[in-house]
């Protein structure tokens, strides 16, 4: 019998096998040449690049391993063989590439990267097409299980290339798996598609070790099978993971009913009833952003004592013309928002402020300017050619009684002004605060007040964080307060409120109830030598700080000034 017949007859005796080969490589090739038509359904410019360079080179090999199967003599499969192999090999950038583009990162873009990558690829390319010289890449020889083939015995430098590519392959693997865990859609077809794409790598491990298996690069069905559930039945799944997951920003996907259909981690961190809700309606979940999404307003959160802005926009994506939802984004303009609300609340001011001069600073002006005239006329009057009469002792009486009106009405005019800027000190924002002690910053505010009979008690400590100069403003004034209104042998006693903040109380008259929400009102005041500006300036204070100020009754029937919704710690904690 020749040659040739004997080959004939295994290739016969083997041929189920022989077929199972050739028809799945050719399906392989066949699939992932098919879905590079697919990919046109994918928006995303660099994530469908990279996948149809993954797909094509992923049939090319495909192809090229049937050509080394069906090959007629061994050095046509020795050359197909080793052309697969670096073919084989290149799938390795389009895949990184790919997971790249598709998990919303920039690597792909880098250029240290991709010439790292082009030139480790050329030298192992060189060191590929050189092994019939060296032979250190990979032997051959044919066998006749589990079919006439040729049987390639790998060396150590192709399993050194291979740590490289799978280690590559891996690196992919995990940015996919890292972008899975940042979104709530069921992922779990797409696990199993990774799952799928590498488990060739076993039947890789089975050629080299046995027999029964080839030894040929298996890679190219898991692409083949990566590509079938991504292109073909998971594709509006897969477009609505990488939107969902690519932003760093809160994002819930809704279909066109406004039901929620998945959401990145962030907002589930933002919105924990978003949790185990999917298929909802969002105005059902989250009625409070679903209004403001409604009304396009700033959506207000606040978590503790800080509050965040989310300005929401809802934009559609589609997939192949066909629109598969919408996108809810909120972008996070906390400082915008907080710089434009600091502004609007100075323009306020600003207009307040204005309304209080106009109005506090005119009737002591035209008091003084009246005065003035009164002593200029009465002088004028004893004006002579020859100089000026001596003053009757009435109008003398008037002249000194219109001077000391003027003189205190200045003085009132220059506490209005100074009352002014202090307040319009207190209304701006603070920098930077620092823990102080209760019980020490009253003291030292009790040496800097005309304190005269009246008595300081201290209660109680803590401790807090706080603009220093402002707190100690805050007491003087209602130190001051006290003494004005409750007489100078006044008592006031200072103390901690259970957790959340401080009191000023005295023993003085109070204040009656009716008058309580206006006595923080700018220009207010039962002193007839008052500005009016004391406790406009405490409430001022107070709010910048964060905090909330109220009036109620002592146990001695005083006036009690509670300031609360501090983040305190008393001192013996």
């Amino acid at each position: 019998m020749t040659t040739l017949q004997t080959a004939t007859s295994q290739l016969q005796a083997s041929l189920p096998v022989f077929e199972l080969y050739i028809v799945v490589f050719v399906a392989a090739a066949v699939i992932c040449f098919a879905s590079i038509f697919r990919t046109k359904q994918i928006n995303q410019h660099d994530t469908r690049n990279g996948l149809i360079a993954l797909l094509a080179t992923s049939g090319a090999w495909a192809l090229l391993q049937v050509a080394y199967l069906i090959a007629p003599t061994p050095d046509l499969k020795y050359v197909f063989y080793l052309v697969g192999l670096v073919v084989g090999l290149a799938t390795v950038g389009p895949w990184l590439y790919f997971c790249s583009a598709y998990t919303g990162r920039s690597l792909h873009h880098n250029t240290t990267y991709q010439q790292v990558a082009v030139g480790v690829y050329l030298g192992i390319v060189a060191v590929k097409l050189t092994n019939p010289i060296h032979g250190l890449y990979f032997t051959s020889m044919m066998v006749d299980q589990p079919f006439t083939h040729l049987m390639i015995n790998h060396g150590i430098l192709h399993w050194l290339a291979m740590g490289v590519a799978y280690g590559l392959a891996v690196v992919g693997i995990f940015m996919l798996f890292e972008l899975f865990t940042q979104v709530d859609y069921d992922t779990r077809p797409f696990v199993a598609l990774i799952g799928l794409t590498a488990l060739p790598v076993i039947l890789d491990i089975l050629g080299a070790i046995s027999n029964s298996f080839v030894n040929i690069g298996y890679s190219a069905l898991g692409v083949a099978v990566f590509a079938v559930g991504v292109l073909f039945i998971y594709t509006d799944r897969f477009g609505t993971i990488q939107l969902a997951g690519q932003y760093d920003d809160p994002v819930i996907v809704l279909d066109d009913d406004d039901e929620i259909r998945d959401f990145n981690r962030s907002a589930a961190r933002l919105f924990p009833a978003l949790e185990g809700r999917l298929d909802e309606p969002l105005a059902e979940v989250c009625p409070e952003l679903a209004a403001t999404t409604r009304n396009r307003e700033v959506y207000q959160y606040t978590n503790c004592d800080e509050t965040q802005y989310f300005r929401p926009t809802r934009n559609s994506f589609s997939a192949n013309n066909v629109q598969l939802g919408l996108l809810l984004v909120l972008s996070d303009v906390t400082d915008e928002e907080r710089y434009r609300r600091r502004l609007e609340a100075q323009n306020d001011r600003l207009e307040q402020f204005t309304g209080m001069v106009s109005h506090d600073l005119r009737n002591p002006l035209n008091v003084a300017q009246g005065n003035s005239e009164i002593i200029y006329e009465l002088l004028d009057a004893t004006k002579t050619d020859d100089g000026y009469e001596p003053l009757s002792d009435e109008t003398l009486d008037t002249v000194v009684t219109s001077a000391k009106t003027l003189s205190n009405t200045l003085d009132r005019m220059e506490r209005l002004i100074d009352d002014l800027l202090v307040l319009a000190r207190q209304g701006q924002a603070i920098d930077s605060r620092e823990v102080v002690s209760l019980a020490a910053i009253v003291e030292n505010c009790w040496e800097m007040v005309d304190h005269k009979n009246a008595a300081l008690v201290v209660d109680d400590d803590l401790t807090f964080a706080v603009d220093p100069d402002r707190l100690q403003q805050l007491f003087e004034n209602l130190f001051r307060n006290a003494i004005e209104h409750g007489g100078d042998d006044v008592t006031i006693r200072v103390g901690a409120l259970e957790n959340n903040g401080f009191y000023v109380e005295d023993d003085g008259p109070g204040i009656p109830e009716e008058k309580r929400e206006a006595v923080f009102d700018s220009g207010f005041t039962t002193n007839r030598d008052g500005t009016g500006f004391g406790l406009a300036i405490v409430k001022e204070i107070v709010e910048v700080h964060g905090w909330t100020v109220s009036v109620a009754d002592s146990d001695e029937g005083g006036a009690r000034f509670e300031v609360t919704d501090i983040e305190t710690k008393h001192s013996d904690e």
